[in-house]
């Protein structure tokens, strides 16, 4: 087994390096992968060359990678809590309600010509993220049925985007066009200051969510289990919440609501690698959903160049077709 997980980690890793470089050499800009080559190497002074890869590839490729990990981390969390491989931020309306909280945030600060820093936004995000957890969780308490869960959840999605959709189009300001182009889920945009706050949030999260690998695992197997294991169970659960809370608010704010990532990734890593012991499946499903997202945002900004898709349209293109296929799986257990 262990050679299967380092064969597979190994496939993870030179798959993230090919799909990293490939999203820095190529775009709807008519820069050759010689002149970035060059770029790279310092043997070229073309400013526009310059630019385009220090200034807008390469921070671009670093936002997928590590909010595409992020997301797919949060939603593992979150299927450990509910038990559920359907859970996920975009289908129990965390990423909406993330979502409408940051347009708020964004529209009022817009209109009043407010500095907006990204501080601000993430506390947006994850107030957002919390009050639809909350709800979740309220719904949760009285219904046994996982797929009333989900429904409420998906409901309280569409709610989100309607209202978010609402306000964009009554909005005033001009500079709030920028804002439908975020709505639908983009990686574009991110600067190094951008790069440099969501690398120390991620560190600061996924620090602790090592050392819940263990509880983790024992909650698994149960509550129960879990306490006889020693494990404090509305700390674990609170933690939980709170970190893919947070995990999820952050994504939201630089890039966006990005659809199914939460759902698929884990659940193709867990099938990949045989197993979902943490330990092994929370760096996989980092490294998935890194490969994940740079696969999404390279077809997103190639495809159909000089236009460039929503993140969202390409990921559910790719994760709806799991997620169907993880719900007929589960039906067809039932069955038998």
């Amino acid at each position: 087994m262990r050679k299967k997980y380092l064969f597979c980690f190994m496939g993870f890793t030179g798959l993230l390096i090919l799909l990293f470089i490939c999203n820095c050499f190529t775009g709807s800009s008519h820069v050759t992968g010689a002149e970035i080559l060059a770029v790279i190497t310092g043997q070229s002074q073309n400013i526009t060359a310059m630019q385009i890869f220090w200034q807008i590839r390469l921070p671009r490729a670093l936002c997928a990678l590590l909010l595409g990990g992020a997301l797919a981390v949060s939603g593992f969390l979150l299927q450990s809590f509910f038990h559920n491989p359907i859970a996920g931020p975009f289908v129990l309306g965390i990423s909406s309600s993330a979502k409408l909280a940051v347009a708020c945030l964004m529209i009022f600060c817009l209109q009043n010509q407010i500095y907006i820093s990204s501080g601000l936004l993430i506390i947006a995000a994850f107030l957002g993220s919390l009050l639809s957890m909350g709800f979740v969780l309220a719904v949760s308490g009285k219904v046994r049925n996982m797929a009333m869960l989900v429904i409420s959840g998906i409901m309280i999605g569409y709610i989100c985007s309607a209202l978010t959709d609402l306000l964009i189009n009554f909005a005033n300001d001009e500079n709030i066009i920028n804002l439908h182009n975020w709505s639908m889920g983009t990686f574009s945009g991110t600067d190094w200051q951008d790069i440099q706050v969501i690398a120390g949030i991620l560190l600061c999260l996924l620090i602790p969510v090592v050392f819940l690998a263990k509880p983790m695992y024992a909650y698994q197997f149960g509550e129960e289990y879990a306490q006889n294991m020693g494990v404090n169970i509305k700390l674990f659960r609170m933690a939980l919440i709170l970190i893919s809370s947070l995990l999820s608010a952050c994504v939201t704010a630089f890039a966006g609501p990005v659809s199914f990532v939460g759902i698929a990734v884990p659940h193709l890593v867990k099938k990949l690698f045989g197993t979902a012991q943490p330990g092994i499946i929370l760096p996989g499903t980092f490294l998935g959903g890194a490969v994940f997202c740079l696969f999404c945002d390279l077809l997103a900004r190639n495809l159909f160049a000089p236009t460039e898709l929503s993140i969202s349209t390409v990921t559910a293109l790719f994760g709806a077709p799991v997620v169907i296929w993880i719900m007929l799986h589960r039906e067809k257990g039932k069955n038998l």
